[in-house]
């Protein structure tokens, strides 16, 4: 049985996300009490052992239920059901901004809290699912068909067996992601940019792939970051991780972290990595 455990602050997303399971063939439940989750899965499991079952969980359960979250997820894993956990936040900023817009009272919100303390509050409730996540996802800067589109190449469509990986380009000026398990600075390479005639290019396009390819530095990059992260991606499948998020950054995002995302992420899919691109200011997904 496979149980996909979905949380995060308010405002970040999870509604969206469960909608997506749900389109994709799952039974959905939402607002799950934690405490009801062995009962679940035991009554799901007797039934249909290849059942598919996402849950949501959050902050309108009690405290002290949350804190008995990590020992539940340790008994269901040892009774043979898969459980994974996303988790999805958002920046302060962002999560006010998204309840102003949607004049929704947030849970934790009344007479004691303000909107900005109670968002502020529901990260420490939240942060004994937070730290057991298998994949966390920082919206912050994603719209909603973004979210959808992630979710059902990373969680929906991946193989169980298979650890998924994604290779996500950035700019530093537009800030670092959150949600990465590897952060690389390509800074340091040559720039394209500083070229007239090659400005208006990013990295997947053929001028730019064809400078970046005849600068040794490029290539020794390349080799060393491959070569890291081939060495260790067994020791994560074999401590039961199914996510790996790998961030490429370089000072705008265009040109020499996209070209050695798409480098690395064709490499990884010749082994028959399960692996997906996301260029995050190009705001390009394959």
């Amino acid at each position: 049985m496979k149980l996909i455990i979905i949380s995060g602050r308010s405002g970040s997303g999870k509604t969206t996300v469960l909608q997506c399971l749900e389109d994709n063939g799952y039974n959905c439940i939402d607002n799950m009490p934690v405490a009801l989750l062995p009962e679940l899965t035991r009554l799901l499991y007797s039934e249909h052992q290849e059942s598919r079952v996402a849950v949501c969980i959050d902050a309108r359960n009690a405290p002290s239920s949350i804190k008995s979250f990590p020992r539940i997820v340790e008994q269901l894993n040892s009774k043979d059901i898969h459980c994974e956990i996303v988790f999805l936040d958002a920046n302060d900023d962002t999560l006010l901004q998204r309840y102003s817009a949607t004049r929704r009272k947030h849970p934790l919100s009344g007479e004691t809290l303000s909107l900005a303390e109670a968002i502020d509050r529901e990260k420490q409730i939240l942060d004994p699912i937070a730290n057991l996540a298998d994949l966390a996802i920082d919206s912050t800067a994603m719209s909603l068909q973004e979210l959808r589109s992630l979710i059902k190449q990373r969680v929906a469509g991946k193989q169980q067996q298979h650890l998924g990986l994604m290779f996500t380009s950035f700019g530093y000026k537009h800030g670092v992601p959150t949600d990465a398990d590897f952060v690389f600075d390509v800074r340091c390479l040559p720039n394209p940019y500083w070229d007239p005639s090659l400005r208006q290019y990013t990295g997947i396009d053929q001028e730019i792939i064809e400078f970046l390819k005849r600068e040794p530095e490029v290539n020794l990059m390349f080799e060393d970051i491959y070569r890291l992260l081939d060495r260790w991606i067994a020791s994560f499948e074999a401590n039961n991780r199914s996510y790996l998020t790998v961030a490429i950054g370089c000072t705008g995002g265009q040109h020499r972290s996209v070209f050695l995302v798409e480098q690395l992420a064709s490499a990884f899919r010749s082994r028959n990595h399960s692996t997906q691109i996301r260029h995050r200011e190009l705001k390009l997904n394959h």
